[in-house]
């Protein structure tokens, strides 16, 4: 295989057939000492993975008192 200037590469189609890697499965890379393994990711009982499940719980959480423009001026350096 090689890798494209994007960072892409193709599964060939005995592997995603052995695996039963269709169109749509998520995949998740782990790096281990010397190699890198490519598997399709887990999902939850609910069908979410858990960084899924985190960004739900963790979505609206954050309460600012400061409107957008003050934000963006204090982001600038402009307070």
């Amino acid at each position: 295989m090689i890798v494209s200037t994007k960072g892409q590469v193709t599964i060939p189609r005995a592997l995603r057939e052995r695996f039963g890697l269709l169109p749509g499965t998520e995949l998740e890379f782990v790096a281990d000492e010397d190699a890198l393994r490519l598997k399709p990711r887990k999902r939850g009982k609910n069908g979410c993975s858990a960084f899924d499940t985190w960004l739900s719980k963790a979505a609206g959480s954050a309460v600012a008192n400061v409107t957008t423009d003050q934000m963006m001026a204090t982001t600038r350096g402009e307070e």
